[in-house]
């Protein structure tokens, strides 16, 4: 197994050790960590041996939260707050219901979910006291344990939009695409990730002996190979914002995502949605990204989002944004 975890995750561990006064040695050599390689600014582990590390910490130290906050969080609080979430209809539930239940038990963060008027989904973590030297891993375990906890309560791999730590590029940014899918930014007002608000609305799917299966190893949470993503109309849109797909042959599009016609069609409408509104909502967002960006004229802009006329655009584009094309050009320069 390659060595791609920062040994500074395992030094903001020892910080807890130092907090709580009890010799780290034991669980070092557990996880086979070589005493010299804590001194070296960019040394790597596995992530097998930072995991065996972080849950002997855990379990030897009784603090899931490894000294961050002014309590101990003892072994078994989040599979508590789980536990608390299983009767949940939804993922947006099961999440609101988990982050309602956080509070009870420590008001030194404070988790949120807002979704945005465009559909997003944002989860943050609102920071009330200063974690010091220990508030990396704290910002990103958080944010990791959410996201691995949403994907598997809906058994879907649940793309991130965007991951944002409030805090410069460390030395081992690098590990941060690893951990987190997607585009990172780094020196954000808060730590928090983004995703599409559609996946709120998909079933959870688990029960008790899932959770105690699940509890048994839960630190590799978020990067447990989930079947698939369930969310079909994510993977129908990346297909149609391809501009070599003809996103008028259904029988290709579903050929693209290994599903027949038929199963294409019937989850997509079991998600709320069709083919055609989801080629709609591309075609919009290409079309006022040219409009906004670009001098392109009408007439090349329609034609480059698969109109045959400026007119049956304009007749589109009205009935989209409730302006012409024209007017919106117009209503987007003035507000730059």
């Amino acid at each position: 197994m390659t060595a791609t975890s920062p040994i500074a995750f395992v030094n903001a561990i020892l910080l807890a050790y130092k907090k709580y006064g009890v010799d780290p040695d034991e669980m070092l050599k557990h996880a086979q960590i070589q005493p010299e390689l804590l001194g070296e600014r960019n040394g790597r582990i596995t992530a097998r041996q930072l995991e065996i590390f972080t849950e002997g910490a855990m379990r030897q130290l009784n603090d899931e939260t490894l000294g961050w906050f002014a309590r101990k969080l003892p072994w078994g609080t989040y599979g508590m707050l789980c536990r608390a979430s299983l009767s949940s209809p939804n993922l947006g539930v099961a999440l609101r219901r988990w982050f309602r239940h956080h509070l009870l038990i420590t008001e030194d963060i404070e988790m949120t979910l807002i979704v945005s008027s465009d559909r997003v989904a944002t989860v943050s973590v609102l920071e009330n006291q200063d974690f010091g030297d220990m508030r990396e891993l704290c910002l990103l375990s958080y944010l990791r344990f959410v996201h691995g906890y949403a994907c598997w309560a809906i058994d879907s791999r649940m793309p991130l939009l965007q991951t944002s730590m409030p805090f410069d590029r460390p030395l081992h940014g690098d590990i941060y695409p690893l951990l987190f899918a997607g585009p990172v930014q780094f020196n954000a007002p808060r730590a928090c990730f983004s995703f599409d608000a559609k996946y709120l609305t998909l079933a959870h799917q688990r029960d008790e002996n899932a959770l105690r299966v699940m509890l048994q190893r839960p630190l590799p949470l978020s990067i447990l190979p989930y079947r698939r993503d369930r969310l079909l109309v994510q993977r129908v849109r990346k297909l149609m914002s391809d501009t070599t797909i003809d996103s008028d042959d259904a029988d290709a599009v579903a050929r693209l995502l290994h599903v027949s016609s038929r199963t294409m069609y019937r989850q997509l409408r079991e998600e709320g949605t069709s083919l055609q509104n989801i080629k709609d909502e591309v075609r919009r967002e290409r079309a006022i990204k040219l409009l906004c960006s670009t001098n392109k004229p009408i007439k090349q802009i329609a034609l480059s989002v698969g109109f045959s006329s400026d007119k049956s655009f304009t007749r589109a584009f009205r009935q989209w944004t409730g302006d012409t094309p024209g007017d919106y050009r117009q209503k987007a320069a003035l507000r730059m």
